[in-house]
């Protein structure tokens, strides 16, 4: 009895998925709930697992848009599982297009080279060092132009070739169309401004030295600098309510919460997982937080709820290098904080020059609802609560909130 493997429901606004790539192939026997497929929604990566035990027979192709619904594959479940297979064990993949001599050597010559069957194929053929082949598939697969390009150059190093004009066509992956979407969007429907600001980071990183080998003994992840962040603008959106809040069709919606969107840049782009409540949290959770949204991104493992909502977003571009920068809202919210990168900079501090460690900060913001007062007073109030990290504890000065000044 074969048994039909459909694109399950991801979410209500999702349609249609992308086959990514099947993790196991036509004919393969497969296991009970074993991965077989994986696949990109708009939002996010998922994978299909099998419902029953089996012979696999595929029926989408690797790059085929699905309807949600559709059928991807199935599986003959009164197929006899081969005798001493290892499970889920790997039978032979469709016949490739060129053919290999029978006592030609292992199709991949090095178990950590991505290859599909067809380069691979080409590769012990041919005997081609796959040092000098370019990848060019997704996820650093070699493909079989990525042979055939070497095989045609030999002698040129990857990436040396000084006037090259070669070109490459790839289909745009729905992650990245719905992220070329929303930013057009955000730029077109937003009257979006940008004011900034410098941040003496002098007294954090005291603080970093000092504490982070027993900050990371106490609750097992290091002491970063979003911890800092995140705690200093959901003080600052709590007294500024405006930057915190969105426009729904003619009503403004105010949040007494502060969900804070993480940008983390994934291997396949940009990502922006929430952390929930981050007014709540303590620093060690919100540092155990970032680490594990971070780790899901970077392994495509972020569920829709996980990347939903948000009412305030922190993008910190100083991990490439970035000095300044303008980034765009993430709609519907109506701002968005940039860090950036950490320099040494000449300081006038109580008429004398002084060297201190500055970073640039920029918010970019949705004129519509937030005024120029309260942008500045956000990047003004911001600053305060980082410079002087002892304020993070209340919120104001521990000394005015014992005196209740």
């Amino acid at each position: 009895m074969a048994i039909e493997i459909k694109v399950p429901s991801v979410g209500e606004s999702i349609t249609e998925v992308t086959l990514v790539k099947w993790l196991k192939k036509d004919g393969d026997y497969v296991n009970r709930d074993e991965v077989i497929a994986e696949l990109e929604s708009e939002k996010a990566t998922f994978e299909i697992n099998a419902e029953q035990a089996g012979v696999l027979k595929t029926i989408a192709v690797e790059g085929d848009t699905l309807k949600i619904g559709d059928i991807a594959c199935s599986i003959d479940t009164e197929a006899a599982k081969p005798e001493g297979a290892a499970p889920a064990a790997n039978a032979s993949p469709v016949a490739p297009a060129v053919v290999v001599p029978v006592d030609a050597p292992k199709a991949v010559p090095n178990a950590d080279i991505k290859a599909t069957p067809v380069a691979a194929a080409i590769i012990a053929d041919k005997k081609v060092d796959v040092k000098t082949v370019v990848a060019s598939g997704s996820n650093g697969r070699i493909v079989k132009q990525d042979v055939l390009e070497a095989i045609s150059n030999p002698g040129r190093k990857p990436g040396m070739e000084l006037f090259g004009r070669d070109k490459r066509t790839e289909k745009m992956s729905n992650l990245r169309k719905t992220i070329s979407r929303r930013l057009v969007e955000a730029k077109n429907t937003t009257a979006m401004l940008t004011t900034f600001n410098e941040v003496d980071m002098t007294a954090i990183m005291e603080i970093r030295a000092k504490n982070k080998d027993k900050f990371k003994e106490s609750h097992g992840v290091n002491l970063g600098f979003m911890s800092f962040f995140t705690k200093a603008c959901c003080f600052a959106l709590q007294e500024w309510p405006a930057v915190n809040a969105m426009i729904d069709g003619e009503n403004i919606q105010y949040n007494n919460y502060c969900d804070i969107s993480i940008a983390v840049s994934a291997p396949k782009g940009l990502v922006v997982p929430v952390i929930r409540n981050a007014e709540s949290l303590s620093m060690a959770e919100i540092e155990k937080k970032v680490v594990e949204l971070a780790t899901k991104a970077k392994e495509n493992k972020l569920t829709i709820e996980e990347m939903s909502g948000g009412t305030f977003t922190i993008t910190n571009g100083g991990v490439f290098g970035s000095l300044m920068s303008t980034p765009i809202i993430n709609i519907p919210q109506s701002a968005i904080l940039g860090m950036h990168k950490i320099q040494e900079r000449p300081m006038a501090i109580n008429g004398q020059v002084v060297i201190r460690p500055m970073m640039y900060v920029a918010l970019s913001y949705d004129h519509r609802i937030i005024d120029g007062r309260e942008s500045v007073s956000f990047l003004v109030r911001l600053k305060e609560l980082l410079e002087n990290p002892a304020l993070l504890l209340f919120g104001k000065d521990p000394v005015k909130s014992l005196l209740e000044l």
